[in-house]
């Protein structure tokens, strides 16, 4: 198979196209005929020798694929040779070919076709999982995204609108608040020109968001908190503005508020089947009808992942970035 590494830590140039055996599906996996993959900023993290992969998993770039079964492994039911899906990876996605848990293989949402499929998995499930699964966010309550023009935010703007909840979200030019509107958004907001909290607090009549979806990190940390409202929950799932930062607990005290730091990726094999489960269930419906839809900004073959990578660093894209085989 052919596949994409990082030959050593540094920019989008280090990326290489090698040739490596294909791999075999043990027990309970599929082997995957891959179509195309989603680019993720772990992705680029990775590259720059910040973010390894897990123990034991393929220094093969890419999170997320779309592709149709090649193969299935010993006690695998529910998947044939044929069928078309797309997956939720450790890692593998940048090649022609990866085996994966079964449980993280879901279905093609009717109506999507399987390039534009790669770019669901991670944003669905991570949005799904945060926002809704442990954050609870309700209808009627208010969510603010950072990032909202992004491949996580541009998701989480219209599952949070179609499932009722009141959407606020941030973003850095006028193109990008006017797409964060026109997901869902009602209120998008300049972070480089405007306050975020104050914002938050004149639209929500000084109550506060409910439910805060996170990308940065320390940087954002104090002020999150002072926008949540009582019983609010900040969600970090992002480091984008820095590791460490003061919290005022006293502040989150107050508000009886609640921070929750997760990550997808090095989450159990088991974990992620259960995350893709739901996600099957609860959101696939809403892709389907159109309510949600997936936000491709380009499409590049995969020996040009370094560029869709300097694209993706270049913070010029609105949605997600695929690389096909």
């Amino acid at each position: 198979m052919r596949a994409v590494v990082a030959q050593e830590a540094g920019g989008p140039e280090v990326l290489t196209i090698v040739e490596r055996p294909d791999p075999e599906p043990g027990p309970g996996e599929v082997l995957l005929d891959v179509a195309a993959a989603g680019l993720n900023r772990a992705d680029l993290l990775q590259r720059q020798g910040f973010y390894p992969p897990p123990p034991g998993a393929s220094d093969v770039l890419g999170m997320e694929c779309s592709g149709t079964v090649a193969a299935v492994g010993e006690g695998v039911t529910g998947w044939a040779v044929g069928d078309h899906g797309c997956a939720l990876l450790s890692a593998g996605a940048y090649a022609t070919r990866v085996a994966l848990p079964a449980g993280q293989l879901m279905p093609v949402p009717a109506g999507v076709d399987l390039v534009t499929a790669a770019a669901l998995p991670e944003v669905a499930c991570t949005v799904w999982s945060n926002v809704f699964m442990v954050a609870g966010l309700r209808r009627d309550e208010t969510l603010l995204v950072h990032g909202g023009a992004g491949g996580i935010g541009t998701f989480a703007i219209q599952l949070g609108a179609a499932l009722g909840a009141r959407v606020l979200t941030t973003a850095g030019s006028p193109e990008k608040r006017e797409l964060c509107r026109e997901l869902g958004a009602e209120v998008a907001i300049d972070y480089r020109d405007e306050d975020f909290v104050e914002v938050v607090k004149e639209r929500t009549g000084g109550r506060g968001a409910d439910v805060i979806l996170d990308n940065m990190g320390a940087s954002y940390l104090a002020r999150n908190v002072t926008a949540l409202a009582d019983k609010g929950r900040l969600v970090i799932i992002g480091m984008q503005g820095g590791t460490k930062a003061e919290l005022d607990i006293n502040a989150l005290l107050r508000k009886r508020g609640a921070i929750i730091a997760t990550a997808l990726r090095s989450r159990p094999a088991e974990d992620k089947a259960a995350i893709c489960a739901s996600v099957v269930e609860h959101v696939w419906p809403l892709v389907a009808d159109g309510s949600v839809r997936p936000m491709v900004h380009a499409t590049l073959p995969l020996d040009r992942a370094g560029e869709a990578h300097a694209l993706m660093e270049s913070g010029e894209h609105s949605g997600k970035i695929l690389l096909t085989t």
